[in-house]
């Protein structure tokens, strides 16, 4: 039986590393797929992982149609395996759907990639949806860690080094420090605390000698 699956966790965690892995282990299976991605980091049609792995994708838009897509490509006598759906809180909570249909009335696996929470840890709608349709949600086993060495849970938006909660849900950036608008993984506690590394360099001082001066 083909299954819809969901591969989550926070920014750093390895998700478009492993799609393009699940891509290349099922074509070296002699298995046909195509590679989807959405307001990708590289601002191109790509896949591209932070250790340099680059693929090419078809970019999904709002208006596009997983179904009418592969329904196509089908008729048309161009084989389908597998779809692997990287950038997926970006969608759109109807490409799911359509997603879930493909799973079950086509035989198809799917494979989705992406975060389940926002900077202001708030659910994707696409990835509520996913929780909500998919045959199984797998959390990756990398975990990234926030500055303070814990593991990382939470993903933050940073304006200048400081961080935000407030403003338009989807903002595309990357986790490089140096652009002005940037993600930072932080675990709960400094992310409730809005500390961020740059914070912490600022505000946080060694702890004194516990003996007095001689």
């Amino acid at each position: 039986m083909a299954e819809l699956t969901y591969f989550t966790g926070p920014m750093d965690c390895g998700k478009s590393t492993l799609a393009l892995q699940v891509a290349y282990t099922e074509t070296q299976a002699k298995r046909e797929g195509r590679l989807f991605t959405m307001l990708d980091r590289s601002g191109q049609a790509t896949i591209t992982s932070r250790i340099g792995l680059t693929r090419q994708a078809l970019e999904v838009t709002a208006e596009f149609d997983f179904w009418t897509y592969v329904v196509t490509e089908l008729t048309n006598g161009r084989r389908v395996d597998f779809l692997v759906c990287d950038e997926a809180q970006f969608y759109e909570p109807a490409h799911v759907d359509q997603l879930a249909r493909i799973t079950d009335e086509l035989q198809i696996d799917v494979f989705c990639f992406g975060i389940l929470t926002d900077f202001r840890t708030e659910l994707f709608p696409a990835s509520q949806r996913l929780v909500e349709l998919c045959d199984r949600m797998e959390m990756l086993q990398v975990r990234p860690r926030c500055w303070c060495g814990e593991p990382a849970t939470h993903n933050a938006r940073t304006v200048g080094g400081a961080m935000v909660t407030e403003g338009s849900q989807v903002v595309v950036g990357d986790t490089d420090s140096h652009h002005e608008v940037a993600y930072q993984v932080l675990c709960r506690r400094h992310h409730r605390r809005r500390v961020t590394a740059q914070v912490a360099a600022v505000t946080l001082s060694p702890e004194p000698l516990p003996f007095g001066e001689s």
